[in-house]
């Protein structure tokens, strides 16, 4: 996988460099100088060949292993979890990542198919936070929700039609469901949730991004 950019250079985990291309008018002596000291492997190459292979680059492109996803079963006592219904913006999946890690979430679980997935864009927009939180990959989230109400977990999936969130007693262990940017939370995941609730909105725009859709309810669940 390719990512460019000097803030990812410094959030991401140097074991996972292969190479780094640096373009031949780049000066951050600091980057340079951590480059030297991991003894990370960088080429010098011509900045507008570098442009041509990721725009936005700030001279240093880096080639990183493939992101690696966690399993269910890393998945032991924690109290809050995320699961992301065919979630399909980048920017919201890694605004979303970095409201997990502020909060202390540590695994959020994604479809395999039809979603988004961890990829350079994710990267830069959770601005380090991705380093800390377990993202789960699963194939099929209804047998992915059935294997948590196993580990006593109980399934709330976020929907305008739903109730007031602040109504709800939640339980101990919650898995909530943050649905699709267009479409919200498929039928077959409302089916197998527990409960289905909103956020109250009073205004006349009757929906929210879901990144800030997230962010209202992880905050406000057990506040």
């Amino acid at each position: 996988m390719r990512v460019c950019g000097k803030n990812v250079f410094n959030e991401i985990d140097y074991k996972s460099v292969r190479k780094i291309l640096l373009a031949d008018n780049f000066k951050d002596k600091d980057i340079i100088n951590k480059i030297k000291e991991n003894k990370l492997k960088y080429i010098i190459t011509d900045s507008k060949v570098m442009d041509k292979m990721m725009s936005h680059n700030q001279g240093i492109i880096i080639e990183i292993d493939d992101f690696k996803y966690g399993s269910l079963e890393d998945i032991k006592d924690e109290s809050l979890v995320l699961m992301l219904d065919h979630l399909e913006d980048p920017h919201n999946f890694g605004a979303i990542i970095r409201t997990c890690e502020a909060k202390g979430i540590k695994s959020i679980i994604i479809p395999k198919d039809r979603g988004v997935t961890v990829n350079e864009t994710v990267m830069k927009t959770s601005s380090g936070a991705l380093n800390h939180v377990n993202i789960i990959m699963v194939t099929n989230l209804v047998n992915a929700i059935n294997k948590l109400k196993e580990k006593g977990y109980f399934i709330y999936a976020a929907d305008m039609d739903g109730i007031n969130y602040r109504d709800v007693n939640f339980a101990d262990k919650v898995v909530l469901v943050i649905g699709n940017e267009g479409n919200g939370i498929s039928k077959i995941v409302s089916d197998n949730s527990d409960e289905i609730i909103s956020i109250p909105m009073k205004g006349v725009v009757n929906s929210l991004n879901a990144s800030v859709a997230a962010a209202i309810l992880i905050y406000g669940i057990g506040e």
